[in-house]
């Protein structure tokens, strides 16, 4: 019988190489921030790879994005926010207005895929395995709402309506 060999960590090679991006650029966090849910594994791996804390943020009772479950940070740290996907950076910036907030200060967006193409409206460098432009429609120009293709809500944000 031969001996089976591990599988590869989830989230390892796409970690690495974003932990690579990062130190390339001169930059060491001293934490890795991942919004719940998407950034929450991706953030942990990119903190393991970088051999600094990782933990995580998420939308309170009332959908403000916060630290909970006894995270905190201090002023003066440095963070690297850790997404599995930007779509629009609105998210992003949330969370790292959160941060700033709290006194710390965002070196970067490290994500798998930026929907943007590097076009986000971020204040801080954006680093991604995959930027991806993404075509976008206003609801009355849209191909697939003329075919009749039902509309469906992506991402955690906890908007009312579709826009």
């Amino acid at each position: 019988m031969r001996p089976v060999s591990a599988p590869a960590r989830p989230g390892g090679p796409a970690a690495a190489e974003l932990a690579r991006q990062i130190q390339q650029a001169g930059l060491q966090p001293d934490v890795v921030v991942g919004p719940a849910m998407g950034g929450v594994v991706i953030g942990y791996e990119l903190a393991r790879q970088l051999g600094v804390p990782g933990i995580f943020t998420e939308r309170d009772d009332t959908g403000q994005m916060t630290l909970r479950r006894g995270f905190t940070v201090e002023p003066g740290q440095k963070i690297i926010i850790a997404e599995d996907v930007v779509t629009t950076g609105k998210s992003t910036n949330e969370v790292a207005r959160v941060l700033e907030g709290l006194g710390a200060k965002v070196l970067a967006v490290a994500s798998l895929i930026d929907r943007t193409g590097g076009q986000a409206s971020l204040s801080f460098p954006n680093f991604a395995l995959l930027p991806v432009t993404a075509a976008t429609y206003a609801p009355d120009d849209c191909p697939l709402c003329r075919a009749g293709i039902p509309v469906v809500k992506p991402g955690s944000r906890p908007d009312k309506a579709f826009s």
